[in-house]
């Protein structure tokens, strides 16, 4: 397969510089996905280029080096590699405070996103975009390509009340849309300066990543492959249930069961629903970490067959529904200490869950996805950065 030749936005600056920011002070959000298309760091490029004088590293989930498995808070440290403060975004702060920002001129932001709205990396750039905001510098993005593609937008749009970490802004589960394509989108609607985008030159919307010439780098411990990022809208609303799935094993958000599922039968139950651009195989697993730790659980695999026709969120509320069907006395949603559950934070709203419970059948839970998304299409035009 010929592939497209795509720059990341680290890769453009580190050539050709940006007059706004050449040889200003600056820090940086990064963590292991900021690399270069020859695989090296961006805070010891930037470190080392001259281009700019960085000050100050940013660490996301996972952590400036990508140290830390998801879910793991960290604190603050000094970069073992440049000796630089690594300020820690993913703890008991969520965006950078005014004293980290004191003396700096810009904040660059470049982390590889998945395309997905609970991603926590654009609640990372949305805290930080919102801090420059208020304390008077440029917030610069440094450009990737979106993996699942940019013109493929799926799923309910978050309502504002249940914003979240895992859903910061009203954007559809697949939002279709590049880091600094929704960079532009949260400035307009928040009023907030506009943002300083330094594009990945090369990439098209109907690209998939593994259709451009960049290396793959796991966007997270838990997204080990394409396949993965491409069934992540659907498969993490397992997230909000009792069931496993997959963290803990080699094929994270492709492997859903729990101890008391039954393989054939959730496999039954799922190929009947016609589907498309998917297939289920029953199969055990045993995580070796998070839910069901140690304990063998049934379930299926669910192998990509056609990602071009997949709906991915769509997959998502019929496996919610077939495991509500199949096992009303075992399945429990998570959460509810304070009135919400953790899927209505993935869902955006609580309705998906109570029309479930309610015995909705999938099309009627998603009757009003298609044009919500439709309608974020139209809404995200004026921001879009590549053809």
């Amino acid at each position: 397969m010929s592939r497209t030749h795509v720059e990341p936005g680290l890769d453009v600056l580190l050539a050709e510089g940006h007059p706004r920011i050449t040889g200003g002070r600056v820090g940086l959000v990064c963590n292991h996905t900021s690399v270069s298309r020859s695989l090296d760091g961006a805070a010891n490029l930037l470190y080392a280029s001259g281009r700019v004088d960085l000050v100050a590293l940013f660490g996301p989930e996972h952590g400036v080096r990508g140290q830390a498995q998801a879910g793991i808070t960290l604190g603050d440290a000094t970069d073992e590699v440049t000796g630089l403060p690594a300020y820690s975004l993913y703890g008991e702060r969520r965006a950078p405070t005014p004293e980290m920002l004191a003396g700096l001129d810009a904040l660059l932001f470049d982390l590889q996103d998945v395309g997905v709205r609970y991603a926590t990396y654009l609640s990372t750039m949305y805290h930080c975009q919102r801090a420059a905001a208020e304390a008077g510098l440029d917030f610069v993005v440094l450009d990737r390509p979106n993996p699942l593609r940019g013109d493929r937008v799926e799923g309910r749009v978050l309502d504002p009340a249940f914003a979240s970490f895992v859903g910061v802004h009203p954007i559809p589960i697949r939002h279709g849309m590049t880091a600094g394509e929704l960079a532009g989108l949260f400035a307009s609607r928040e009023g907030w300066p506009e943002p300083l985008v330094v594009g990945a030159r090369g990439w098209r919307r109907d690209l998939w990543y593994d259709e451009t010439d960049l290396p793959w780098v796991l966007p997270s411990p838990n997204l080990p492959t394409l396949d993965s990022v491409a069934l992540y809208p659907g498969t993490c609303l397992v997230e909000g249930t009792n069931l496993s799935e997959g963290r803990g094993t080699t094929r994270p958000f492709e492997l859903v069961g729990a101890p008391w599922v039954r393989p054939s039968e959730l496999a039954l139950e799922l190929r009947r629903r016609g589907l498309e651009g998917i297939a289920f195989r029953p199969t055990y697993f045993t995580p070796t970490f998070s839910k069901h730790a140690g304990e063998s659980c049934g379930g299926v695999q669910v192998h990509v067959t056609d990602r071009n026709i997949l709906r991915p969120a769509e997959l998502g509320i019929h496996l919610l529904h077939a495991l509500l069907t199949l096992y009303p006395e075992r399945f429990q949603w998570l959460g509810g200490g304070d009135g919400r559950y953790f899927v209505d934070w993935l869902l955006g709203s609580d309705a998906p869950r109570l029309a479930l419970e309610a015995g909705a059948q999938p099309r009627e839970v998603m009757a009003d996805w298609e044009r919500q998304a439709s309608e974020f299409v139209r809404a995200r035009q004026p921001f879009l950065l590549y053809e």
